[in-house]
């Protein structure tokens, strides 16, 4: 109990740290209104197929992996962190208020492609943020798994509500409604920042100490990493963007099941990554990592064997685990790699994100249109399964020498 209340209340008892608890609690959701819903806006209200929504997804995604890796380069080095911050919280406020209103396909990729693409860093600079701020406290590195994922968590806990109360404002206002609730959000996110994220120095503005990034990016095990994490995240997002569909259009099921289905993974998340972000804080997190995707590996199996919507509720606690170390132990791993400039090492994380959530959504508008959405799962168990392999391959130099079983 005392490893659980001591991080916590050295979190509790500083003002920038409450303010960012905050502030990844209100991002958190802000997505946790939209995401799960993506692929039926896309598909059933605004009327593309499942292929046209691929390609739409594709193209926003890839928008925002050039403007994200952009701005957070420039964080590190040119601006501050804050107004960055300020920038994509505005862009969200106005992009996914323009959603709300725009049903055309072209309008939409471009505000999805601009707005939306410049919001995008926001995860990754709230996250940059806590890391110095964990600095500036004197908590030492190897500790850091353990309260960054104490972040993390904050994040999740918006997804044990969201997606239920996102299902019930949709009933009652339609898409319309879910968007303008997020771009809400967003806008109290932006008056959280403007008044109390202090302006500070980008950290590796002197170009002497600074990390080449093609130095790090050169570096054959985080490469293994970074393709292992992207390839997961084709599996998240195509999982994300087919199992509201299989629901309602193979299972029979409705749309206040997906806000159950949605709601019930981040209840368990909470003590997942508390008890993994402790393991991490003990050691071996490559270990955790490829334990994660072992589990994704069974999640996505059992998925593919449901045949009514409860019998996806139970499957979600492996989600949830899944969840917890990909999600929450891989920020702090790719932080490692970089750990003079914050904000590129988070967005190196975000990028694979995207650049598997690019792939998986041109995947699951193609797999789905010809195979169905249930096989679609089992695409999802096979990826994963390579992604391991790459984990394999990447494993520590320690573990190796040491013998450690994985």
């Amino acid at each position: 109990m005392n490893a659980l209340l001591i991080p916590c209340r050295r979190l509790l008892a500083k003002r920038e740290f409450v303010v960012l608890l905050v502030c990844n609690l209100m991002l958190g959701m802000a997505y946790s209104f939209v995401a799960p819903f993506y692929s039926m806006f896309g598909t059933i209200e605004v009327g593309m197929s499942n292929w046209v929504f691929g390609i739409f997804m594709t193209i926003t995604t890839v928008c925002g992996i050039v403007i994200s890796t952009a701005l957070a380069r420039w964080s590190d080095t040119r601006f501050t962190r804050r107004s960055i911050l300020l920038l994509s919280c505005a862009c969200g406020a106005a992009g996914y208020a323009s959603y709300a209103f725009v049903r055309d396909t072209v309008w939409l990729t471009i505000i999805g492609s601009l707005a939306l693409g410049i919001s995008s860093i926001s995860f990754a600079q709230l996250f940059a943020a806590a890391r110095e701020e964990l600095g500036r406290d004197g908590i030492p590195d190897s500790e850091a798994p353990l309260y960054m994922n104490i972040f993390r968590l904050l994040f999740s806990l918006a997804w044990t509500i969201g997606p239920a109360i996102s299902a019930w404002v949709m009933v009652q206002a339609s898409y319309r409604g879910i968007f303008l609730v997020c771009a809400s959000l967003f806008g109290v996110l932006l008056v959280f920042v403007w008044l109390f994220i202090p302006s500070r120095s980008p950290p590796a503005s002197n170009p002497a100490t600074r990390t080449p990034l093609g130095k790090v990016l050169r570096r054959p095990d985080l490469l293994c990493y970074f393709l292992a994490i992207a390839l997961t995240f084709v599996c998240i997002t195509m999982g994300m963007s087919n199992l509201p569909l299989m629901i309602l259009r193979t299972l029979g099921g409705h749309e206040k099941q997906i806000g159950i289905a949605y709601s019930v993974a981040p209840i368990f998340e909470l003590p997942f990554m508390f008890y993994f972000g402790l393991l991490a804080s003990r050691g071996h997190p490559g270990r955790l990592i490829r334990i994660g995707v072992i589990i994704a590996i069974a999640y996505y199996t059992l998925l593919f064997f449901v045949r009514e919507p409860w019998h996806i509720y139970p499957l979600q606690i492996l989600s949830a685990a899944m969840i917890a170390v990909i999600s929450g132990i891989a920020i702090t791993f790719f932080q490692s790699y970089i750990p003079d400039q914050p904000g590129t090492a988070t967005n190196l994380y975000t990028t694979a994100n995207r650049a598997g959530s690019t792939v998986g959504y041109l995947c699951f508008g193609t797999l789905s249109q010809v195979l169905g959405y249930r096989p679609v799962f089992l695409v999802c168990a096979a990826l994963c399964g390579v992604a391991f392999l790459l984990l394999w391959l990447a494993r520590e130099k320690h573990e190796q020498a040491a013998g450690a079983p994985a």
